[in-house]
């Protein structure tokens, strides 16, 4: 639904899948500052809100998801992920418990589907779902934080429920929320910059249908692993005892003479006279491009580190050379480094037995 925000002056629409709220209100840079520095408000409104009721919800959400969830303490916030069979990443749920509820938000589009696929796992639990988005709008008062903590809130409102750096409010309050907060408005475009910056993946975006919680560095802020069995749990522990990703999420500093920034989905390639530039055996299984080893995920203009982007690429890309992404120029920086997983050390000794 359209955000009542869009009708302040200056504001201009995002593209999709955030089209109903704004990109930017004039001064993408300044907006930037000001949600950095805590004086800004982003309208997140085109997030999905589903809320969970019921004694049952947290020992049930625990041994669905990816994450800890039966010992949550009220107000406190986390992240989790649904997995299919695989382990491929199918949801990421931002939430919190007030004691009463579970609220969780999540990306546009995707809440008819994780509520139709939680109403068929509630069996005889006592467990009620409901979206309720509606009825609440997700703001953020923060910037993202890379470690998935808590950031702490300049503000509160009657009746909004605290996730970490965002709120949920009634939706009927959003119009008018910067100025009961004394905050200015700032574009989708501030946040997506900051969130680039922290490292931090959006569902969607740096992820694709193949997309496993290690590859994109979900495994230290969404998934606990020592809870006990969920769905998707037996290819996370391989993956994390005794193997490696198949790919790793890396961040681009991108040329700045170039005017455009490579859109979601543009290919990475090896950089021109690269030593290994265009090997066959370098390119993505299935990608569309000769010698493809990766694909970008965001991209953003930030107000200090000017154009960034994340990325996708092959676990096995050397870290220290250039990329071109969507032809852009692009140097990397590691968040998921190559070595990712197999965390078990078999002692020697064991292993010559064991032969």
């Amino acid at each position: 639904m359209r955000s009542p925000l869009l009708d302040t002056s200056g504001a201009v629409a995002a593209q999709a899948p955030d089209e109903t709220v704004a990109a930017h209100y004039g001064d993408p840079y300044a907006e930037q500052r000001a949600l950095a520095g805590g004086r800004a408000l982003v309208d997140r409104s085109n997030r999905e809100v589903v809320r969970i009721t019921g004694p049952d919800r947290l020992s049930w959400l625990n041994d669905l998801s990816s994450q800890k969830l039966d010992t949550l303490q009220p107000g406190t916030p986390t992240q989790t992920l649904l997995l299919d069979p695989q382990g491929r990443v199918e949801h990421h749920l931002a939430l919190v418990d007030d004691g009463e509820a579970v609220w969780a938000h999540v990306e546009p589009g995707t809440s008819a589907e994780l509520v139709a696929f939680l109403e068929k796992m509630r069996f005889m639990l006592r467990v009620e779902v409901a979206d309720v988005t509606s009825d609440y709008a997700v703001v953020s008062l923060a910037p993202p934080s890379p470690d998935g903590g808590a950031e702490a809130l300049g503000a509160t409102v009657e009746g909004a429920v605290a996730v970490g750096g965002d709120l949920l409010v009634p939706r009927e309050r959003l119009g008018g929320l910067p100025d009961a907060l004394g905050l200015r408005p700032a574009g989708l475009w501030a946040y997506e910059a900051l969130r680039i910056a922290a490292h931090v993946p959006r569902l969607g975006f740096e992820t694709d249908h193949k997309a496993i919680p290690h590859e994109i560095g979900w495994i230290d802020v969404a998934v606990h692993m020592t809870k006990g069995c969920y769905r998707g749990q037996e290819t996370v522990a391989r993956v994390h005892n005794l193997g490696h990703p198949p790919r790793r999420l890396v961040f681009l500093h991108l040329d700045g003479s170039v005017d455009e920034l490579p859109p979601h989905g543009a290919p990475v390639t090896l950089g021109v006279g690269t030593p290994v530039e265009a090997e066959p055996e370098a390119a993505v299984e299935g990608s569309a491009q000769p010698g493809q080893i990766g694909f970008v995920g965001s991209s953003a203009r930030h107000y200090e580190l000017g154009p960034i982007a994340l990325a996708i690429v092959k676990r096995t890309v050397p870290v220290d050379i250039d990329l071109l992404a969507g032809g852009v120029a692009a140097t990397q920086e590691i968040v998921v480094p190559p070595d990712a997983g197999r965390n078990v050390k078999i002692d020697p000794a064991l292993r010559r037995r064991i032969r």
